[in-house]
This record gives C-alpha cells, sequence and structure tokens, in this order.
C-alpha cells in the first residue's frame, strides 16, 4: 500500500481497558509476544500519517514503544474528546482523509483499509460493519424477556474513514460523548456508506478475547528467513556510509551507489526472504540512474515488497566486518536509521561489528564486508 501524504489515520488507545482484565491496560498487553497496540500500529503501515491517542499516564512509554513513528496525542475525558484531540493536532491544509480506528482491533487488514479509502471518493463518510445473522433477545435475571427483529441492524467496525473537514466541523460541534465517529458524523448530517466488516476483524474486549487472539497469531504463521553478504573495497575519502549513517573514516568505500555495504546486506537479506534475488535484479548496477544512489532507496523496496505481501520484518542482525572505522559509537545510531527506513520498533533491529583479526582482505584495511539475517512473519 503506497503511503499518502494526504490520508491520516488516528488509532484511539487512551482508555484503561478494565474489562479485558489483567495488570495493565489491555492496549499494553502482549499477543505473540508483541503488544496489541503495536500490532495495530503496524497494521497501518504506509497508509499515511499515523496518530495515536494515548492515556495521559501512558505517554512515556509510548514515545519508549514508537519511537517518534507515529505521533502521540494525550486523550481526553471521554473517546469522543480523545478523537477530537487528534483531529485538531493535524493540519487541515496537509490532511484530506483520516482513519479512526480502535486500538484494541490489530487484526484489520489492508483490504479492509483500501475499501474503506476507496469509499471516500464518493462519500464524505465510510465504515465497515457486518449484518447482524444472530436472533436477537432481550433479557432480565438471567432469562430471555422478548425477541428483536435483526433486519436492517449491523455490527460497526473500524478503521471508520472520513473527509477530513467534515469530521473535524462534527466533532467541534458535538455535544458530550459518543459510541464511536459514525454518530458524531450523522448527527451532523454527514451520509455514511457502509462497506462490508470482516469476521477476524475483532475487538479485544473480553479476557478470552485474548486468548482467541493468540490462537490468532498462532495458526498459519508464515515464518521466512533470509540472509545477505556485500563488500566493498575502499576508495579515496573522508568518510563512509554504514547502515545509513554517516561516519567520518579516512577512506571511503567503492560502489556504484553510496555503498552502503551493511543497507545491502539487509537489503540482499529481505529479498532473499521472499525468494525475489538481489539487488541487482531490482536495480540493475548497468541503469546509470542508480549512479550515487542512497541505499535507503533499496532497503525501503525490499521492506514495501514484504509488507505488500502481508509479511512483517519479526527482526533483523546486521554484523560489519572491518578493523576501522569503530562501529560501538555508531551502532545504535545505525539500528535507528534501519528501523526508520523498514517501519519497525528499533528493539527488532541488530547492529554490531567485529574485525577479522588482521587476516584477510578486511584485516588487511582493503575494504569492509557486511553480513545480514532476516526473519519475515506472515500471520
Amino acid at each position: 500500500m503506497a503511503e499518502d501524504a494526504k490520508t491520516a489515520v488516528i488509532i484511539v488507545a487512551a482508555g484503561r481497558g478494565m474489562r479485558a482484565g489483567g495488570a495493565e491496560p489491555k492496549q499494553w498487553r502482549q499477543i505473540g509476544g508483541r503488544s496489541l497496540l503495536s500490532r495495530t500500529v503496524e497494521a497501518f503501515a504506509g497508509v499515511g500519517r499515523i496518530v495515536v491517542v494515548l492515556h495521559p499516564d501512558d505517554m512515556a512509554r509510548g514515545l519508549a514503544a514508537f519511537a517518534g513513528r507515529v505521533t502521540l496525542v494525550a486523550g481526553g475525558a471521554t473517546r469522543a474528546q480523545s478523537v477530537r484531540n487528534a483531529l485538531e493536532s493535524l493540519d487541515p491544509s496537509r490532511i484530506d482523509r483520516v482513519l479512526i480506528h480502535d486500538g484494541a482491533r490489530p487484526f484489520v487488514s489492508a483490504a479492509l483499509i483500501e475499501n474503506v479509502l476507496g469509499a471516500l471518493d464518493t462519500k464524505p463518510a465510510a465504515a465497515p460493519a457486518l449484518a447482524v445473522t444472530d436472533a436477537l433477545w432481550t433479557g432480565a435475571e438471567g432469562r430471555v424477556t422478548g425477541i428483536r427483529p435483526r433486519d436492517g441492524l449491523f455490527r460497526a467496525q473500524t478503521p471508520q474513514g472520513f473527509r477530513f473537514a467534515e469530521i473535524l466541523a462534527a466533532h467541534r460541534a458535538f455535544p458530550g460523548d459518543a459510541a464511536d465517529d459514525v454518530e458524531v458524523a450523522l448527527a451532523a448530517g454527514l451520509d455514511v456508506a457502509i462497506v462490508e466488516g470482516e469476521e477476524e476483524n475483532i475487538k479485544i474486549t473480553w479476557p478470552g478475547d485474548f486468548d482467541r487472539a493468540e490462537r490468532k497469531v498462532g495458526l498459519g504463521m508464515d515464518v521466512r528467513t533470509g540472509s545477505g553478504f556485500d563488500v566493498h573495497a575502499f576508495k579515496a575519502g573522508d568518510h563512509v556510509m554504514l547502515c545509513g549513517v554517516r561516519v567520518p573514516h579516512t577512506q571511503a568505500l567503492l560502489g556504484h551507489s553510496d555503498a552502503d555495504v551493511g543497507m545491502h546486506a539487509l537489503t540482499d537479506a529481505i529479498y532473499g526472504a521472499l525468494a525475489e534475488g538481489d539487488i541487482g535484479r531490482h536495480f540493475p548496477p548497468s541503469d546509470p540512474q542508480w549512479k550515487g544512489a542512497a541505499s535507503e532507496t533499496f532497503l525501503a523496496h525490499a521492506a514495501e515488497l514484504a509488507r505488500s505481501r502481508g509479511y512483517r520484518l519479526s527482526n533483523a542482525d546486521v554484523t560489519l566486518i572491518c578493523e576501522r572505522p569503530k562501529i560501538g559509537p555508531h551502532a545504535i545510531d545505525m539500528a535507528g536509521e534501519l528501523a526508520r527506513i523498514t517501519g519497525v520498533e528499533p528493539d527488532r533491529i541488530s547492529v554490531k561489528a567485529t574485525t577479522s583479526e588482521r587476516l584477510g582482505f578486511t584485516g588487511r584495511e582493503e575494504g569492509i564486508a557486511a553480513l545480514a539475517c532476516v526473519t519475515l512473519v506472515k500471520p
């Protein structure tokens, strides 16, 4: 999914989620080794600018978890106020469309997101829903007290999509709280299109929902690994580009692009996991347009290719092999750059270095080599 600079995504996660049980708010609880909220944010990678609304007490935790990949906004006393806070944080001159999504719905699909956005081409608002197919009862004191017709009834889901100016005005005019943003839109007289929802787009609400979610991420999982290796010789110069960081040195690296040997190895590892060959297949060195190109272009392409096929980068490990320059002082910045480009949390990227004990071409300081391995996961 290509990112649209005019689209924003608001993920509402400011509640305490007490009905789900547990010792902490449900959005921070783990599903398959990752927080619920992290999985939800990941689902919208590449859609547009992401704004996450958190409880004021969770802001520091959010900064640590998302490391600048999203905009964080403090929530209000009600859901409606939390959404309005997020809307007010966005620039109306830059945003045309906005998706508003429950942070507790981590399994929304790329297809559903696309369908909601597509409906906004002709409607001011659109939201996914599923027709009610079960019989409906009323009840009291453990007994059925009546029957209700189910014709024309739908189970609402998110993301709910809106033209930005219309939903901002609707929230500004709406008094009190609302069950969701469709209620706010209808109060303002907006026409809301129904997009077919998905049964898998569950909202984590009760303790048993976590068990269901754990089963979902554990069944049918497609795990792929890939490895990459690259070498570049030294030439005259005053710095080297390594994993996206400019490192001062007495020499530079020779290559058709910017010769970022670490980023090339990681890119090839991702392509390898996807059975997509190597950088040369996608960016031939015979093509002059790639002369001197920033290696970020190659890595971003590989990461987007993985996402487009439903994979997420679970982790990556890059090893740089050289006597000099010293990598240690730059390793954290390098991991941060690779995380930014691939769109994952920094704690999923490792960058480290070793020497070859003065043996071989790296030991003679004739160049730098790099090894990389990655794990891609499709839930």
